[in-house]
């Protein structure tokens, strides 16, 4: 996701011991500005991001959707480390702009192949345009971890159940987190997840980034992944794979509602403002308390 995002997180679920431990509001800004003119440097100064950068090489371009390329980049660096969820500065060689961007894959990608994935949209911002239209194979860029925003327990922690609710490229660091839930299932003596669902909502199913994918852990784990795709303008025939997973309209509360134990759930939403306010409103009045909900808004 390119982060037009500033972060409100309230709460994080991290470390050995900290479990789900509130943390103070943290505003990217004390200023008040124009969020889409905001630089996102600016945006982010409070928000708590690693001191070091490191050198990184575009390895894989890929098209995820008609409008978002996946990039996949080598970070080779054995001190390189982020957290699901968190996002990447990204320095352009010769550009005074700085991008932000979800990582959208797991850590364990990063402990196995040494690589992490950034989907960016396509805009006019100048980080983003250079990613769709001059970025090639082996660039050199350098990017520093950031953001508050993240799912990282400890083997100790208590299990929870995870909602995911993504909206539009929000998905990114949802999926990140969803497949660090998958990974940590498979890895022996770690954090045991409970289950994950994901509330993802997108314009039409073209745009349903990492659909297949999703759809593949939700059928190689049916106990422990589960997902629901909405649609708000679908106007051509649904993929035959995608019908039972996907309904036509919003996110609501009586979708929320099947998904929802008030001393079990944690919530991750990611998406616009409009859509994070609302979903929050529901998720309150199924009886989650604010410490469980936490959110990234972009736009």
């Amino acid at each position: 996701m390119s982060l037009r995002c500033v972060l409100i997180t309230a709460r994080c679920f991290a470390g050995a011991s900290r479990s789900l431990r509130a943390t103070s509001n943290l505003l990217c800004s004390s200023r008040n500005m124009s969020s889409r003119q905001a630089d996102h440097l600016e945006r982010t100064a409070s928000v708590h991001r690693q001191k070091a950068t490191f050198s990184a090489r575009v390895c894989a371009i890929t098209n995820e959707s008609d409008t978002v390329k996946r990039l996949q980049l080598e970070v080779p660096h054995p001190e390189f480390s982020f957290r699901a969820g968190q996002w990447v500065d990204f320095f352009i060689p010769g550009m005074e702009k700085v991008g932000g961007f979800s990582v959208c894959s797991s850590p364990d990608l990063l402990h196995r192949e040494q690589v992490i994935e950034l989907a960016v949209k396509y805009t006019q911002h100048p980080p983003a345009h250079w990613i769709h239209t001059k970025c090639t194979l082996g660039s050199q860029v350098e990017v520093r971890v950031g953001g508050d925003f993240y799912f990282d327990p400890m083997p100790s922690d208590h299990t929870v159940d995870l909602l995911l609710v993504a909206g539009g490229v929000g998905i990114n660091p949802l999926y990140s987190i969803l497949m660090h839930a998958v990974d940590l299932l498979r890895l022996p003596h770690a954090y045991t997840p409970g289950h994950t669902h994901l509330c993802y909502s997108a314009k039409n199913t073209k745009e349903l980034l990492f659909k297949n994918s999703i759809t593949g852990i939700c059928r190689e784990f049916p106990d422990k992944f589960s997902c629901d795709f909405l649609v708000t303008r679908q106007d051509f025939e649904i993929e035959p794979g995608l019908q039972s997973y996907t309904t036509s309209g919003k996110i609501s509360q009586e979708v929320l509602r099947r998904h929802v134990n008030p001393g079990r759930t944690l919530c991750y939403l990611c998406g616009p403002p409009p859509m994070i306010e609302s979903v929050s409103r529901d998720l309150q009045s199924l009886g989650l308390s604010m410490d469980r909900i936490l959110y990234e808004k972009w736009w």
